[in-house]
């Protein structure tokens, strides 16, 4: 099988995870513990984290083990090649199966105005908040992730550069909950990821009721359905997620959504496309319906790109070695990608500059 790890990363990484020698997730269990304890890791320290999460991600128990020993064959099954037609929401013209372009709809990369006016109002009552969720001159604005295994390589890259740039405001306290893994469906049914996010944010030093912002990047795996199935599937687990994110922070007045990266180099069915695409119109449609009485849900960055081909918008290319070796999930230097998109957007975006970078 062909590696989409770039070389030198591979070469790098190789005496760190000998094929004969077992993988310390005792150690990469204690590196995540000081990560999220806002402790610098070392280039080591950060190869062995990224190396848990990937195998993570490829169903690899902390054990050792595959998740699913029943069926290891499982996502194995060779794939169609990926559509050639696929253009970026943000800049298709035409229409998709029988949806048209633009992230809001009707060729609108920006929030229609009444979107954007609730946007403005919520804005205003994101403030720092004190333990109990009280404004506080001395409290926290606290920004969590939600979703799987992309989402927290990704969110955990963009932690790292966030944390160290200067920009960013200083009661400002991010923290990774994203968990490989954890799909639209599984935080929709189940109370682990919720658990497994309460006790990052106490690591953090901070308290569900200081979280005001949430980016939230979801999809579920295997789908099978095709178009509009498997999309209305997920429209309804990430409404759901949200229902359940109101009710763990009852702070909570923003959330951003994204969806898939380019999945074109995929060698499984994880997540293939042209799920990984077709995922934006499950979001556009969460936007769309959100109720009135909620947190506010925006587009963030848009994060699909036509691979090699790219965009117009800002010249984003997908390279292979921007894949690890399944093709699905990011390399480092795609995590790096991302975590740039991150950044460019939350300390420029009119409804993020304001808490995210310091005197704005």
């Amino acid at each position: 099988m062909k590696f989409c790890f770039p070389l030198l990363f591979a070469l790098v990484a190789l005496p760190l995870f000998a094929a004969d020698a077992p993988f310390d997730w005792q150690k990469a269990r204690e590196i995540f513990q000081r990560a999220q304890n806002g402790a610098q890791l070392t280039p080591d320290d950060q190869k062995i984290l990224d190396e848990a999460k990937r195998r993570h991600a490829a169903g690899e128990n902390p054990n050792g083990q595959p998740q699913n020993p029943q069926n290891p064959q499982k996502n194995q099954q060779p794939l169609p090649p990926p559509p050639t037609n696929l253009v970026p929401l943000t800049e298709l013209t035409g229409k998709y199966q029988d949806q048209d372009g633009g992230l809001y709809g009707g060729g609108k990369n920006d929030p229609p105005a009444a979107l954007a006016a609730h946007a403005k109002q919520a804005l205003v009552q994101i403030r720092p908040l004190n333990a109990e969720g009280k404004p506080a001159a001395d409290g926290k604005i606290v920004m969590v992730s939600l979703g799987m295994s992309n989402t927290t390589m990704e969110f955990s890259a963009f932690k790292r550069i966030a944390d160290t740039d200067p920009r960013k405001a200083p009661n400002l306290v991010i923290v990774d909950c994203a968990q490989g893994g954890k799909t639209a469906a599984a935080w929709a049914t189940n109370d682990q990821p919720w658990d497994t996010a309460i006790d990052r944010i106490k690591q953090a030093g901070v308290s569900p009721a200081q979280v005001e912002v949430m980016w939230l990047k979801e999809a579920n795996a295997n789908p099978s359905g095709g178009y509009p199935a498997a999309t209305d599937q997920l429209r309804d687990d990430v409404r759901t997620d949200i229902k359940r994110a109101r009710e763990k922070y009852p702070n909570l007045r923003m959330i951003f959504l994204a969806s898939r990266i380019y999945a074109g180099y995929a060698r499984t069915r994880l997540n293939p496309e042209p799920y990984a695409y077709e995922s934006a119109f499950a979001m556009r449609a969460v936007i769309k319906d959100q109720p009135a009485d909620g947190p506010v849900i925006l587009w963030g960055p848009y994060l699909w790109t036509n691979g090699e081909k790219g965009r117009t918008i800002d010249d984003l290319k997908w390279l292979p070695t921007d894949c690890g070796q399944d093709g699905t999930h990011p390399s480092a230097s795609g995590q790096q990608k991302i975590a740039q998109l991150l950044l460019d957007f939350f300390t420029k975006n009119p409804y993020a500059k304001p808490w995210f970078v310091k005197g704005s």
